[in-house]
């Protein structure tokens, strides 16, 4: 048999035939005919209709199926490189027509059109998401193994309430910080894959910390502690912000920056051995959210100035909504006094008052450090960070 003849035997055109003939004619040229002898009664038949489905033309005179036309993917486009190394792999704005094919992928033309609100590298990439990614994905860890929920803590009856209160108040803001990104991960053009697949993640780590934040809270008590107004609003600024940019400069690296350095606090304060690594694997966590925030807004800022005075912008509307009823929840300040302290001795609630006034400072360099890497003056970072909600997040 020559390239341009195939025997197909018994194998009938329906029943995986065509897939032969189709392999035999991408070795053709157009016009160029492939001759197809078989034993099947129904051969001349079904290869009459396969030619008319895909656009070919059928000799029945010499048995043979005539290429009319090219690979249809042929002068697809593809979308990008595969690869974010390879230059040029990631579009600076991917075409609605690329959908959600890989990127890499030919895209045949005529395809539907998506909405990706977020479809420019400029306003969603970070070089760093990949290896963010990779980062994450390693570190996943069980709450089901990683804690020993077995062995139950026996603490004095107002050390585990405030253990209670911390843990309520956490969830409430680990839900905050869930819902913020899985709302903008749906308006994210896949082209941004890294990204995509980081806040899903991001989003994931959330759900886990809520998971054992409440598992450690009514571990012993079977209640949770309490919300206040104050803290619900100071939350509800960071749902209620639409743009992706702000939002993430709020969330990420204001206040989760923020939440990192209390979840080191209750790290090293913890009066039991759950509380403690909770607090520990959650940090882990909640870094990688910062470091992507951070390195997201630093790429954005260098490329758009201008986004430097929107952020300022974005603390000082939030400051001047909140007022003065986005502080933070005095029963979660007292309970991390009495956390530090570890008791009622007037020595011990004095070194417990002083951990968490340096808990507040430290909270304070954290922002302000965090704010000089995205290009604001030492003054505007100090100004900045003290507008920053008195409720941490």
């Amino acid at each position: 048999m020559t390239p341009s003849a195939i025997d197909l035997g018994e194998l009938e055109v329906g029943r995986g035939g065509y897939l032969l003939v189709k392999r035999a004619l991408e070795t053709l040229g157009v016009g160029e005919r492939l001759a197809v002898v078989g034993r099947s009664p129904t051969l001349t038949l079904d290869l009459r209709a396969w030619c008319r489905a895909e656009g070919h033309r059928f000799d029945a005179s010499t048995q043979a199926v005539v290429r009319e036309r090219p690979d249809r993917f042929a002068s697809s486009p593809r979308a990008g490189d595969a690869d974010p190394s390879q230059a040029g792999a990631i579009s600076e704005a991917p075409p609605a027509s690329w959908g959600l094919a890989a990127r890499g992928a030919r895209v045949e033309a005529g395809g539907p059109e998506f909405s990706f609100p977020l479809s420019k590298k400029s306003a969603v990439w970070a070089d760093e998401a990949a290896r963010l990614y990779a980062q994450a994905a390693a570190a996943q860890w069980d709450p089901a193994t990683a804690i020993d929920w077995s062995d139950k803590p026996s603490l004095p009856s107002e050390i585990e309430a405030a253990v209670v209160q911390v843990m309520t108040y956490l969830i409430e803001n680990e839900t905050a910080a869930l819902v913020v990104p899985a709302r903008f991960l749906g308006q994210i053009h896949p082209h941004f894959r890294e990204v995509m697949q980081l806040l899903a993640i991001q989003a994931a780590d959330e759900a886990r910390h809520i998971e054992v934040f409440t598992r450690r809270a009514l571990l012993v008590s079977g209640e949770l502690g309490v919300s206040s107004v104050g803290g619900q609003a100071s939350l509800k600024t960071l749902l209620d912000e639409p743009d992706f940019a702000l939002s993430s400069f709020l969330l990420s690296v204001l206040g989760e920056g923020s939440f990192l350095s209390l979840l080191w606090f209750l790290r090293d304060h913890a009066p039991d051995v759950a509380t403690a690594t909770v607090a520990r694997l959650s940090a882990q966590d909640e870094a990688r959210h910062v470091a992507f925030g951070l390195a997201h807004l630093k790429r954005h800022v260098e490329l758009d100035p201008a986004l430097r005075s929107r952020l300022a912008n974005a603390v000082e509307r939030r400051h001047g909504a909140l007022g003065a009823s986005g502080g933070l929840n005095p029963e979660v300040f007292d309970a991390l006094v009495l956390l530090a302290a570890g008791s009622w001795e007037p020595d011990s609630i004095a070194r417990g008052f002083a951990a968490v006034l340096e808990l507040k400072q430290a909270m304070d360099e954290g922002r302000q450090q965090r704010l000089r890497r995205l290009g604001f003056s030492a003054g505007e970072a100090e100004a900045l960070s003290a507008q920053h909600t008195l409720n941490f997040m």
